[in-house]
C-alpha cells in the first residue's frame, strides 16, 4: 500500500475542489495514483474538471512584443522569487527586452536566447540576467517563450496585469477584433483553437468518465456510447476557442466561431502564458521556524 501523504491529499483537493476526507479515501482506493484518484472522484461526485492548471504559484511577469508591421511578435514569461521584485522597473524592463529579442532574432530555444544580444541593452541576454540577479538579490530566469511570424494575417496581444499574457495570430478583421479575442482567451482560457488541437488522451478521459458516470447512474449499456459522445461534444465546446460563447456577446449566446464568421475572420493560432502555472511554490511557515529556533535555543 502506497503511503498517502498530506501533500498528496492537498494536491488532489486543489485539483478537484472536494473535501479532505473524500480525497484521502480516493487516494487510498487508487493506491496513491493521483490521476486515477482524480478520475474516480469526478465519476462519483461530478466534479467538472481539474483546477490544477489554473494555480498560480510562482512570481514574475508575462511580457509581449509585436513589431510595428504586426507581422512578428513574441510572448515571454520571466520568473523571480517574490512579487516585490516582479513589480521592480528593472525586472519588468528585462522581460520586455527579452520579448523583443525573441521576436527579432527567432531563437531555437532558451539556450540560444541566452547567448543573443539583448534588445535595448549591452551584452547578451544571459549577461543581462546575471546583472539583474546581482542588483535585485533574487534569482531571475526566463521560463518559456512563444514567437509568431506571418506573411499573411496579423498579430495581437493582451496582458492582464502582467500575470496573464496572450499572443494571437488571426486573419481578417481589425485591431479591435484581435484585442477582443485576446481578452476572451485570457478570461476564458481555451485549450486550443478547435477540436483538432485538443489532446486525444484528454478526449478519451472525458469519454471514459462519462461512460462510468452513466453506468453508475443506471443507464442502459446500449445508451452509454451516445451519452459519452454528447459529453465529449459539450467538453469540446467548453475548451475550444471556436466553441466557446464570446465573452462580450450581447445576446449571451454568440460563439467565437459565429463572431469570426460575421467578421470574415479566422484564428490561426494562439498562445497563453499564466505566470507560475504548474510551478509549486514552497510555503514558508515563519511562526513554526521561530518556535523551532526558540526550542532549540532552550534545549
Amino acid at each position: 500500500m502506497a503511503e498517502i501523504t498530506a501533500s498528496m491529499v492537498k494536491e488532489l483537493r486543489e485539483m478537484t475542489g472536494l473535501g479532505m476526507m473524500e480525497c484521502k479515501k480516493a487516494l487510498v482506493e487508487a493506491n496513491g495514483d493521483l490521476k486515477a484518484a482524480e478520475e474516480q472522484l469526478r465519476i462519483k461526485s461530478g466534479a467538472k474538471a481539474s483546477k490544477a492548471a489554473s494555480r498560480v504559484t510562482a512570481e514574475g511577469v508575462v511580457s509581449a512584443y509585436i513589431a510595428q508591421d504586426g507581422k512578428t511578435g513574441a510572448l515571454v514569461e520571466v520568473n523571480c522569487e517574490t512579487d516585490f521584485v516582479a513589480k521592480n522597473d528593472d525586472f519588468v524592463a528585462f522581460a520586455k527586452n527579452a520579448a523583443e529579442t525573441v521576436a527579432k532574432n527567432d531563437p531555437a530555444d532558451l539556450d540560444a536566447l541566452s547567448g543573443m544580444a539583448i534588445a535595448h541593452g549591452s551584452g547578451t541576454v544571459e549577461e543581462a540576467r546575471k546583472a539583474l540577479v546581482m542588483k535585485l538579490g533574487e534569482n531571475v530566469g526566463i521560463r518559456r517563450f512563444e514567437r509568431y511570424a506571418t506573411a499573411t494575417g496579423r498579430l495581437s496581444s493582451y496582458l492582464h496585469g502582467n500575470k496573464i499574457g496572450v499572443l494571437l495570430h488571426f486573419t481578417g478583421g481589425d485591431e479591435a477584433l484581435g484585442r477582443d479575442l485576446s481578452m476572451h482567451i485570457a478570461a476564458i482560457k481555451p485549450r486550443a483553437v478547435d477540436a483538432s488541437g485538443v489532446k486525444p488522451e484528454d478526449i478519451q478521459t472525458e469519454r471514459r468518465i462519462a461512460i462510468e458516470k452513466a453506468r453508475e447512474g443506471g443507464k442502459p449499456e446500449a445508451m452509454l456510447e451516445k451519452i459519452a459522445e454528447g459529453s465529449v461534444q459539450k467538453f469540446l465546446k467548453e475548451v475550444t476557442l471556436l466553441g466557446q460563447v464570446f465573452v462580450k456577446a450581447e445576446d449571451g449566446k454568440q460563439t467565437v466561431e459565429q463572431l469570426l464568421k460575421s467578421r470574415g475572420a479566422s484564428v490561426n493560432a494562439f498562445q497563453m502564458f499564466v505566470v507560475g502555472e504548474g510551478i509549486e511554490k514552497k510555503v514558508e511557515d515563519y511562526a513554526a521556524e521561530v518556535a523551532a529556533a526558540a526550542a532549540a535555543a532552550k534545549g
